[in-house]
């Protein structure tokens, strides 16, 4: 199941590359564009166009490496008894309720949610107080805040 989930994971790194890419090439036109010269001193227009093209510009670079990352990645397959390491796919439930959640302890992009096999799946990356926190766990362990209980990991 995770290489599958790791593919979708990727899937969704390139729509949003493919995205970010044609708004920053179009930030860069309209910066670049002469008619988007200055009319006044007071005209800021293609300073702001400027800033706006140099922040997308980055944020593509950024996000291709964090695609990078994902194209060369394999995960390994966890036992119900093994710890929570890094690569875990792990499955809770709140504490006292039936809502179920699953959380990837990726490398890299920690917030991004995808629906995999119609499962939200939130990736958590290191940096994570949740990630942190669940590292060391194991099924039918619990978490007091959040207040979680590990229910399934693989």
């Amino acid at each position: 199941m995770k290489s599958d989930l790791v593919e979708t994971i990727r899937a969704e790194l390139r729509g949003r590359l493919e995205l970010l890419a044609k708004a920053a090439r179009a930030a860069h036109e309209a910066a670049t564009d002469p008619g988007s010269k200055a009319e006044s001193k007071y005209d800021t227009r293609s300073l702001e166009e400027s800033y706006l093209a140099n922040g997308q510009a980055r944020h593509v670079k950024e996000l291709a490496q964090t695609l990078a990352v994902f194209e060369n990645l394999t995960m390994r397959d966890f036992s119900a008894d093994e710890e929570i390491d890094a690569g875990a796919l792990v499955k809770t439930k709140r504490q006292g309720s039936r809502e179920v959640s699953y959380f990837l302890l990726a490398p890299s992009s920690g917030g991004l949610e995808v629906i995999h096999k119609k499962k939200e799946v939130t990736l958590l990356s290191p940096d994570s107080p949740l990630y942190q926190k669940l590292m060391g766990l194991r099924v039918g362990e619990s978490l007091e805040a959040p207040p979680l209980e590990i229910s399934g990991v693989s």
